[in-house]
This record gives C-alpha cells, sequence and structure tokens, in this order.
C-alpha cells in the first residue's frame, strides 16, 4: 500500500471558521442555559463531522481511476461529455451531508481545462444535476495522453464549490484538490475502453476506492 496522499489536519481548513462561530454561540448561550444550549452542541457535533477530511492511503495499481469523493455511486453509463466533447463512460459519486466532502484527483495528470459554470442547486442524486447544477469541470491528460474529466456539483443545499486547482497544473493521484460545502456530487467521465470496478449504489470512499480501471489505450479490453 502506498503512503497517505497528502499531509493535512484531520478536521479541513474550509471549516475552521464555521467551527469557531458555532463553538462560541454554543458557549455563549451555555452561559445563560445549558439545557438551551445543547441544541447548538449537537449543531456543533454536526459541523464537525461535515468537514473532518481523513488522511488516505491509495491502493497499488498504475492504472486504478480512484475515487474523487466519499458517498454512494448513482450512475455507472455511457454518456457525452460536454466538457471534452466525446462519447465517455461517466460514474457519479453522490455526497450526502454525513459524507467527507473534501475533493481529490482521481488520476495523476496535468490540469489542461478548468471551466466554472453557475447553475441551479436541484437534489444532486438527480441524473439532471450534471448538467443544470451549479459546477466546476477539470479535465486531466494522464501521462500517457488519456483524458478524464471530474466535475464537482453543487446540490440541494450546497452553495459552495472550491477548486483550488489552476490549468496547467500537475496533480497527483488521490491529491486534495478542492471542497464541497453540505451536500454534492462529483461526476468522472472516462475513455470508453475504460473498465468499471463499482456499480449502482455501491459505497465509496475517497482516494481508498477505485472505481475504474484505465489502460492505455492500445491495451485489450479483457471480459471478466
Amino acid at each position: 500500500m502506498n503512503k497517505p496522499s497528502y499531509p493535512h489536519p484531520f478536521i479541513a481548513r474550509e471549516g475552521w471558521p464555521f467551527i469557531a462561530g458555532i463553538v462560541l454561540v454554543s458557549v455563549l448561550i451555555t452561559f445563560w442555559s445549558v439545557w438551551a444550549s445543547l441544541p447548538f452542541w449537537l449543531l456543533t457535533i454536526f459541523v464537525v463531522q461535515f468537514f473532518r477530511d481523513p488522511a488516505r492511503v491509495a491502493p497499488d495499481g498504475d492504472h486504478n481511476v480512484l475515487s474523487p469523493a466519499d458517498g454512494r455511486i448513482v450512475a455507472v453509463e455511457e454518456t457525452h461529455d460536454p466538457y471534452a466533447d466525446r462519447r465517455a463512460l461517466k460514474i457519479s459519486v453522490f455526497m450526502n451531508v454525513f459524507n467527507v466532502h473534501s475533493n481529490r484527483a482521481p488520476v495523476s495528470g496535468e490540469a489542461v481545462d478548468i471551466t466554472y459554470f453557475p447553475g441551479k442547486f436541484v437534489n444532486a442524486a438527480l441524473d439532471k444535476a450534471s448538467l443544470e447544477n451549479e459546477r466546476n469541470a477539470m479535465v486531466i491528460k494522464t501521462r500517457d495522453n488519456q483524458h478524464v474529466t471530474a466535475v464537482q456539483i453543487a446540490g440541494l443545499i450546497a452553495k459552495r464549490i472550491l477548486c483550488y486547482a489552476t490549468k496547467g497544473d500537475k496533480l497527483f493521484q488521490g491529491q486534495r484538490y478542492g471542497f464541497i460545502r453540505f451536500g454534492s456530487r462529483v461526476d468522472v467521465y472516462l475513455p470508453l475502453h475504460a473498465r468499471p470496478r463499482v456499480a449502482l449504489g455501491d459505497r465509496v470512499r475517497a482516494t481508498s476506492t477505485v472505481l475504474a480501471e484505465l489502460p492505455p489505450e492500445s491495451s485489450p479490453v479483457t471480459s471478466e
């Protein structure tokens, strides 16, 4: 097994202002009434768990495509990738408010295009969220010149997509590149010869779950 892909605090830095704010409110209300403060302490626990960001270990494998997020698989299908303009295999991960919301690069390579799209905030579990919701799409060119598109998609109550990568950045597999606040979805578009390793309804974990295998295009696709 490889080492964790990046060093960082267990609580995501994106959550520090929120946690500090709710803890301060909870303490102040506690001075007034312990009973009245209980709902605020419960909210504090929820906010802390939402912004947890544990280090993960990536499984060995030169051709692995890793999950960019924690959550549940809601799509494994052939469709059009509008960001790289091609037919592609799309694998979608839906994150609820209890999942880790830190996003990690599914493959190593260069970010050749990053585009933000304003949009709606419908339930991210719905198929139409892929093209109608607010989203940020990043196209990564791998070292063997294949393209993988990772799309961060806002959800019903997600109001902020954060992407720290910029065009031209070199990313390594499992690298933390973004965060989505309060429920969302990530779509991954792969070349059609990619071999999916997940199915609808599967629970996945960012970095540690293999979504698919992406051999070089010249490699034969074997049946199982």
